[in-house]
């Protein structure tokens, strides 16, 4: 980059250098959209999921359980997994995966 710099300064071409610059503003913001915005994208999916689960819901968790939802609180839910009502989990929100919504 620098020798670039020093090649447009020693032949006199004050207009390169803004086109240096162009060249890097644009591959900034081309980057700023392969990196940052669809990370953006996810997390608004996935509090749009958060915001959708109901009690009643079965959900799969990160780890690959298939579960009901129980209770649900502001941070955390409580899943029962199998047919054993014994077996209840309280678990984090950011632990579910996907949910697929009860049939009424």
């Amino acid at each position: 980059m620098l020798m670039i710099l020093e090649a447009t300064q020693q032949a006199g071409g004050g207009m390169n250098i803004w086109l240096m610059v162009a060249y890097v503003v644009f591959f900034l913001v081309l980057g700023y959209f392969f990196f940052f915005a669809p990370s953006k994208k996810e997390q608004k999916r996935r509090n749009a999921l958060m915001e959708s689960m109901e009690v009643g819901d079965v959900v799969v968790t990160t780890s690959g359980f298939y579960g009901v939802l129980i209770d649900i609180t502001e941070e955390d839910v409580i899943v029962e997994f199998g047919s054993n009502k014994n077996c209840r989990i309280p678990m984090r929100k950011s632990a579910i995966e996907s949910v697929e919504k009860a049939e009424k």
